[in-house]
Parts: C-alpha cells; sequence; structure tokens
C-alpha cells in the first residue's frame, strides 16, 4: 500500500528544535524512501526545504519552562486547510496534537486519517494540557493512532489526556553528523548546545569548568537564551559564546570537540542532543536523568553526571579529557548506537502506523 503524508508541526521551522527536527527529518526519510511527504508548519523566514508550506509566522509562548514559536492565528488556520487541500493526503502525521495551531487544525477541520506523536515530557502535563484538559482529550480522540517519543512522554500524555500510545523513538539522520568537517581547532574542547535557561543546565556546567583546572581547554557555548547575559557576567575564563549557530556548524562543532556535555537537569523526554552528539562520534558527559538514559546507557555510551551537580559534572568531564583510551571507547560505542536510531528506521516503522490509519477511517 502506497500512501501519501502530510506531517505538521506546530512550532516554526525557522527556530532550531528537536521536534521541527524530527518533522524535517521524517519527511526526508519518507521521500528518499519513496513515500509523497510534505510538511505544514509556521516560519518566520523562508521554507527550509522545497516541500515545507509556511502556514505564516509564529508567536513566542511560554511551555515546559521554555518558550515555544507557535502560530495559532485563524490566517495559520485556513492556510493548513489550504496545504491540505492541495497536497490530498491520504494520511496526516500531527507532531505535538495537543499545541494549538496548525495541528489542531488539521485534526479538528479535516476528517483526513491521523497519527499524533507525542514529544513533551514533564513533571507535571503540558500547561495546553491542564487549561484545556476536556477539550484536549475530545481533541485526541479524533487520533486513529497515537505515539509518544519515550516512555516519559508517554506517561505524560497518557495521564493527561487517556488512551493508548505506542513508544516509537526519535530519529537522527547520520550522514548529517558522519559526513560534517570537523571544526578547526587548536586545542581540547567541551561543547555545549542548547537554549541557556534553567532547565538546559549551562550554570552548572559553567560552574563545572571554572574549577577544571585544564590550563587551554576551551568551552565552547552555542545557543542563547533568557540566562545568558547574566552566565557571561561570570566571566569564565576559556568560555566562547558562541550565539545561536546553523545545524551545519553545531554539526562541524560537534565532529571537533573532545567532549560534549549535556548537563540538563529535568524536562528531556527524549536525549536527542545526546544521540546527535553519537553520530558525530564524540565522547558524551551528560545528566543522569531518565531522557537521557533512553538513548546513552551509562558509562557504556555515555558517563553521566548527578543533575544540577558542578562537581559531579567536572569529575566526568576530567576523566574525559585525561583519558584518549575511554574517549575512544565511548565513541565506538555510542556510533553503533545511534545507528539503532537512524531516520531511515524511524520511516520504517511509521509507515505501517500510516497504513492502519487510512484502513481504520476505510
Amino acid at each position: 500500500m502506497t500512501v501519501r503524508v502530510c506531517l505538521v508541526s506546530p512550532y516554526s521551522l525557522s527556530v532550531p528544535g528537536g521536534v521541527q527536527g524530527q518533522v524535517l527529518g521524517l519527511a526526508r526519510a519518507l521521500r528518499e524512501g519513496g513515500t509523497e511527504a510534505w510538511v505544514v508548519a509556521p516560519c518566520d523566514g523562508p521554507p527550509p526545504e522545497r516541500f515545507v508550506t509556511s502556514v505564516g509566522r509564529s508567536v513566542q509562548v511560554p511551555s515546559n519552562g521554555s518558550m515555544s514559536p507557535i502560530a495559532s492565528s485563524k490566517a495559520a488556520a485556513s492556510r493548513t486547510f489550504e496545504a491540505l487541500r492541495s497536497f490530498d493526503p491520504d494520511v496526516v502525521h500531527l507532531h505535538e496534537p495537543a499545541v494549538p495551531g496548525p495541528t489542531h487544525a488539521a485534526l479538528m477541520g479535516t476528517s483526513i486519517p491521523a497519527v499524533g506523536t507525542f514529544h513533551s515530557a514533564a513533571d507535571e502535563p503540558h500547561a495546553a494540557l491542564k487549561l484545556l484538559r476536556k477539550p484536549a482529550v475530545r481533541i485526541a480522540a479524533r487520533l486513529a493512532i497515537r505515539t509518544a517519543v519515550s516512555e516519559e512522554a508517554r506517561r505524560t500524555a497518557e495521564e493527561a489526556l487517556g488512551g493508548h500510545y505506542w513508544v516509537i523513538p526519535n530519529g537522527v539522520e547520520l550522514a548529517v553528523y558522519t559526513k560534517a568537517v570537523p571544526w578547526p581547532s587548536e586545542h581540547p574542547s567541551i561543547l555545549f548546545v542548547g537554549r541557556h535557561e534553567e532547565r538546559k543546565g549551562l550554570r552548572f556546567l559553567l560552574e563545572a569548568f571554572r574549577g577544571l583546572d585544564r590550563p587551554g581547554t576551551e568551552l565552547w557555548v552555542a545557543g542563547e537564551g533568557p540566562e545568558t547575559e547574566e552566565l557571561k557576567a561570570w566571566n569564565v575564563p576559556g568560555v566562547q559564546w558562541l550565539g545561536r549557530i546553523s545545524d551545519e556548524e553545531k554539526a562541524r562543532r560537534l565532529r571537533a570537540a573532545t567532549v560534549y556535555c549535556c548537563p540538563a537537569i529535568h524536562g528531556e523526554s527524549f536525549g536527542l542532543v545526546v544521540l546527535e552528539g553519537m553520530a558525530a562520534g564524540v565522547a558524551l558527559v551528560a545528566s543522569d536523568i531518565p531522557g537521557f538514559r533512553n538513548v546513552a546507557r551509562p558509562d557504556v555510551e555515555a558517563l553521566m553526571a548527578a543533575p544540577g551537580d558542578p562537581v559531579s559534572l567536572r569529575n566526568a568531564l576530567r576523566r574525559l579529557l585525561d583519558d584518549p583510551a575511554r574517549r575512544r571507547e565511548l565513541v565506538e560505542a555510542g556510533r553503533k548506537r545511534a545507528c539503532e536510531f537512524s531516520m531511515e528506521h524511524l520511516a520504517e516503522r511509521y509507515l505501517p502506523l500510516y497504513e492502519t490509519a487510512v484502513a481504520l477511517a476505510g
């Protein structure tokens, strides 16, 4: 059975993010495998791919300790309907169906069979689910199939909405990282990539780095956020503040770094940043939280540090900086592990679910 698929993201594809990367990567993998696939999403500039249709610009709204770029206007809904009429897909794949915007429009304003993927995991249910629980439950009931990217994401959605969820992990575009040319560097380096906000744990990494006592080692800090200016004012020696970087530069920095550090303290449903590091072949230090253990096994693909503990983080960083053989062991194991999560495998797992959704509607 051949299906035509339209993937819908509520978040702007002009803003870096895990959901956005999954939508684009899965669409590319589906198309490369011969499936007709399109994407509908907000964009704050030109669409990033020719198969993407923009529903307009986004606005930033608070969500799960961060800010989410969504488009929930009537104009965005109208553009969603217009795109779906043009594509005439057999099935829509809605990412974060509970988030207002084009996912709601596609689910409530059409009769197209729908698969919904839930990405978020939190100590408490998503704010949108808490405030709009009854209508959200009704909306979710229209999904033919529900998936979640991890057990944590499944529990978050299940507690808020009920229903059954297939756990299908995120994927990574391996070639993006394996073929990247390493960024020029003459010194040992530790890389951080993420939004500068409380849950990402950058302040703990800076505290750890400040006491590391490894002259010549650099800390590359990519991204920006509400804590950027405060943390810059600490004036920690050896830190390079890179600002927001492109996906290409991120891949090149990952390939060049001595250690990739992921110090998030909570709110990670799936360790996508960890998976990207493994695909790039860099030794990993990560917080010991469920979202990261979903991907990297402690002491096999990554050294784990206690979340929010600069001393534990410093000890793990020091161990890897001082032990090239241990770094090589982690890198080899990580590359093998990353292959299990290739985007091609993800596309292969979703195709039967798309077909099932269409069959249920028939």
